[in-house]
């Protein structure tokens, strides 16, 4: 199962059961809270008030009439000819058929009038209701009545428990969403990480995982990348050496074989000593010309074949590569005085950690070779800085610059591009920058030329 479907499967189970503990207590609050106020309670008080206020004032009407026909109240008399100002109660009887009538009196309907006629007059008892204001209580039952009647219309409980459930879904769908998104988002980097150290696994060291996240994910994933390049690199200089090495026994092969010329020099020799007379001055002074140029190519080609199949000793200490950078150039101004030198320092160089031989060695050859590039009036320079945590010179000339194929053949060994040359120059340079942790790579010229940068470690 993959890390996108185990979260969500963690998502599901870790919010599933708590989500429906809580919809279950919250449904069962929710219908106590119903149960504590419900509508039919509201029915059952608004009825019992009604038919309370509605007995009491039947007992004060029924005790008002025994009253006025006992004589113990006193009747308000409104007589027909007033009848213009009667109130509306009263001109409301008179227009009826009934001999006597019991109605609520008073402001706020908290009396009982009681209304008999007298011929075309009518006579009116009142009794208060002790307090108990019928038409405030009216009211509130007309209230009760129209809030039940709307409740019996719906199921509020079924309504809220619905409500709870639809909300507690639609929340958690969005979740579930959101952490799909997520989900994605995180295992699509390690899905990539993944393919990535497959990759490099199946031996593609060029593989690279792209990326732009500040996270942890980010951080491994720059790791990942960093790690790449430096096996890169690391299979790229043990297949070097691995080469190297050929090409070492085969210089050793060769220069065993440059001594077998010596033989026809020395034989050139004896037939010289043999042969030599006062008239045969000239043929002595082509045949001694001829060793002598024999010898000194002899000679380089010894030398250099010698140096390159040997293994220096290396003896790596601190190194001031600004200072190391100077001295160079400052050395080799004199023999190109017809080549501007320009030096590009950085400030707080690291110190390098390397041989300082091998080092010389190296600036030498890329500041010789860059002076031959240049030529008469051209430009060379050389800087200093810090890159991908190791300390770098470069070495940039205003050359014609390098052509394709010399790009790719740039290191081997017996391959040379200028006159005079051995072709073992870079790649007794790039040995040397191996050999002290380091390399030498081709880089784009400054100057319109080529450009090479020594890497070497920092201390």
């Amino acid at each position: 199962m993959s890390l996108r479907s185990r979260l969500i499967v963690i998502f599901v189970l870790a919010t599933l059961v708590p989500l429906a503990v809580i919809v279950t207590i919250s449904i069962s609050l929710l219908r106590h809270s119903l149960s504590l106020a419900t509508t039919r309670d509201l029915d059952d008080i608004s009825t019992s008030l009604q038919k309370t206020g509605h007995e009491l004032f039947q007992r004060t009407a029924e005790s008002l009439k025994k009253d006025a026909s006992a004589g113990r109240v006193k009747p308000t008399i409104y007589a027909a000819a007033d009848r213009k100002t009667w109130p509306q109660a009263v001109e409301e009887f008179a227009s009826g058929d009934d001999s006597d009538l019991a109605v609520l009196g008073g402001p706020n309907g908290d009396e009982t009038d009681y209304l008999i006629r007298h011929g075309d007059d009518v006579w009116m008892y009142r009794a208060p209701l002790n307090g108990v204001e019928m038409t405030r209580i009216k009211a509130q039952y007309a209230h009760a009545r129209d809030v039940v009647d709307k409740a019996n219309g719906r199921n509020l409980r079924r309504v809220y428990v619905y409500i709870l459930v639809v909300l507690s879904a639609v929340t958690w769908v969005i979740a579930l969403v959101v952490l799909v998104f997520w989900a994605h988002r995180i295992s699509r980097p390690i899905r990539q990480l993944t393919d990535g150290i497959s990759a490099v696994a199946a031996g593609d060291l060029e593989h690279r995982v792209e990326f732009s996240r500040p996270d942890e994910i980010g951080t491994a994933i720059a790791a990942f990348n960093h790690m790449t390049h430096q096996l890169h690199d690391s299979r790229e200089r043990l297949v070097y050496m691995a080469r190297l090495e050929s090409w070492q026994a085969l210089a050793r092969k060769m220069a065993h074989e440059v001594k077998n010329s010596l033989t026809p020099i020395r034989l050139t020799m004896e037939e010289m000593s043999a042969r030599f007379s006062g008239r045969e001055t000239e043929f002595v002074q082509q045949a001694s010309q001829i060793v002598v140029d024999e010898v000194m190519a002899l000679e380089r080609r010894v030398r250099a074949f010698a140096e390159f199949s040997s293994e220096p000793a290396v003896r790596p200490k601190e190194l001031d590569l600004n200072s190391l950078l100077q001295e160079r150039i400052g050395f080799l101004k004199t023999a190109h005085p017809e080549v501007a030198y320009n030096v590009r320092l950085a400030e707080n160089c690291p110190y390098a950690v390397a041989d300082e031989d091998l080092v010389k060695g190296m600036l030498t050859n890329l500041l010789e070779n860059a002076a031959h590039a240049a030529r008469a009036g051209g430009m060379v320079l050389g800087l200093t800085k810090a890159v991908n945590g190791k300390v770098a010179i470069e070495v940039h000339d205003s050359g014609p610059g390098l052509s394709p194929q010399v790009r790719r053949s740039l290191f081997e060994p017996t391959i040379s591009f200028k006159p005079g040359g051995m072709g073992l120059g870079l790649s007794i340079a790039r040995r040397s920058a191996v050999l002290s942790g380091g390399d030498i790579e081709l880089i784009n010229g400054e100057l319109g030329g080529a450009g090479f940068r020594v890497l070497l470690p920092r201390s």
